[in-house]
């Protein structure tokens, strides 16, 4: 920590923010750290600590600078430091969605944004997709689904044979065909309101500022839908969901809509799946036990998409291995 801290603060000399006062910001799931750095006279910039190994600052970079490229409100790169894993950033303030909606603030608005960001992204088609990024493969999706298994289930019915972890495999891989009955698209990955801010200065979508893509792939058109529109931290009004999909699907006439609804139920499943696992893992590896007053609503929202026709043996494993009074949060 001592070496890292005189890394910081060497990065900071450099660019003359060695004065500044330094604020540590919420940190998030990973091991990122952020700041807010304040000038005496007034001005303002964010610090990403993103130390390796874990952190890779290339890929917030490349990302970063193809959104702008496009016209999207991503954070401005000031000063970067490949090697050490610091970057200093255009500071978009406080107004994260999260944050607006905890003071009252019309939810409807800011999920119209919010769909109208991903809805001008969509329509670019390809060219909206980076040069070499990475594909949503089988492979990905089976590692981030065997999260749910190998944390939770482990965690909380260690001695599960091994024949119901190669069903439950062999039942997903059957379903990975039907994420891509859609079109493909840069997926932001992490696409929900405690990444979006408004920012009032600016207009139209550019009113809509965008972190945590360094994770960005490509992938299905879903995928970013529903990680906004079914939350793992908040509760979300039912016909607002409603009414953001029908809104979406309109903007695209040529969508074939049972494709879309399939795309959306496997994604949906797979990513509250994942999520689950994830949560586990940040409590019982990372010892970061917040992260479990969000399981039950996971949970809920893993069983509504189950409740997709296309899921049905999907449906039948969770129902026989892992039935309602079973789906417990850790302890």
């Amino acid at each position: 920590m001592i070496e890292r801290e005189k890394q910081i603060e060497q990065f900071l000399t450099q660019n003359g923010l060695d004065q500044a006062t330094r604020l540590m910001l919420v940190n998030d799931a990973s091991s990122r750290r952020y700041y807010r750095l304040e000038t005496s006279n007034k001005q303002s910039f964010i610090l990403m600590d993103a130390p390796q190994p874990h952190e890779n600052v290339r890929d917030f970079i490349k990302i970063d600078r193809h959104l702008i490229k496009h016209g999207y409100s991503a954070p401005r790169l000031l000063a970067i430091n490949v090697n050490a894993g610091l970057l200093l950033l255009e500071d978009f303030g406080n107004n994260t969605f999260t944050k607006l909606l905890a003071s009252g603030e019309n939810e409807k608005k800011l999920y119209h944004l919010a769909v109208d960001q991903l809805i001008d992204m969509h329509s670019k088609g390809q060219a909206i997709i980076p040069p070499n990024l990475s594909q949503y493969s089988d492979q990905c999706l089976l590692n981030e689904i065997l999260l749910f298994y190998d944390w939770y289930v482990k965690e909380m019915y260690p001695l599960a044979p091994q024949n119901v972890r190669n069903d439950y495999i062999a039942i997903w891989q059957a379903l990975f065909s039907l994420v891509r009955t859609v079109p493909t698209t840069l997926v932001l990955r992490d696409f929900h309101v405690d990444n979006l801010l408004r920012l009032d200065s600016r207009n139209g979508i550019s009113a809509c500022g965008l972190l945590d893509f360094q994770d960005a792939i490509v992938g299905p058109i879903t995928y970013d839908l529903v990680s906004l529109l079914e939350d793992a931290r908040r509760d979300i009004d039912h016909e607002l969901i409603i009414d953001m999909k029908r809104y979406y699907i309109n903007a695209f006439p040529n969508l074939n809509y049972y494709d879309f609804i399939t795309s959306w139920a496997v994604i949906a499943a797979q990513r509250h799946a994942k999520v689950i696992g994830i949560f586990t893992r940040l409590y019982r590896r990372d010892k970061k036990s917040i992260y479990l007053q969000h399981i039950p609503r996971v949970w809920h929202l893993l069983e509504q998409a189950l409740t997709n026709r296309c899921l049905i043996d999907l449906k039948d494993w969770f129902d026989y291995h892992l039935p309602k009074d079973k789906r417990k949060v850790p302890q």
